[in-house]
């Protein structure tokens, strides 16, 4: 659990958050990254060290470059980790809108329909 603590620690910033949404879009060098943020060059080159020491992302040398990706072993883990909830969630949900009618929009909408009208017929009649 640690480590999917760590993982959602390094996404609760926002605007690392959205460099990983941009790395995982389409992976790129850092230079590339800045170019979408109002932040300076090292700014995202630490954010996505935080990334990388979290393991959600991946570096790879190509040429004079780094080349960041998402590291899918990473996302899996967060993903693991919430769809151990997701039944339970489900469950809850699903029990407290039977418990509570009136919140359920099906049951407050059933009440509150009418009949469908008839089209009126505007063929004149002879």
């Amino acid at each position: 659990m640690a480590y999917v603590t760590e993982k959602l620690a390094a996404l609760a910033d926002p605007t690392r958050l959205a460099v990983f949404e941009r790395v995982a879009k389409r992976p790129a060098a850092v230079h590339e990254i800045a170019l979408d943020f109002p932040v300076s060059r090292p700014a995202i080159s630490q954010h996505l060290r935080v990334l990388k020491d979290a393991q959600l992302v991946l570096d790879e040398a190509v040429g004079a470059q780094r080349i960041y990706r998402v590291d899918p072993s990473g996302i899996e883990e967060i993903r693991s980790y919430f769809d151990r909830f997701w039944g339970d969630a489900l469950a809850s949900f699903k029990t407290f809108i039977e418990t509570n009618p009136s919140l359920n929009p099906k049951d407050r909408n059933a009440k509150d329909r009418r009949p469908p009208r008839r089209a009126k017929d505007n063929r004149r009649k002879r």
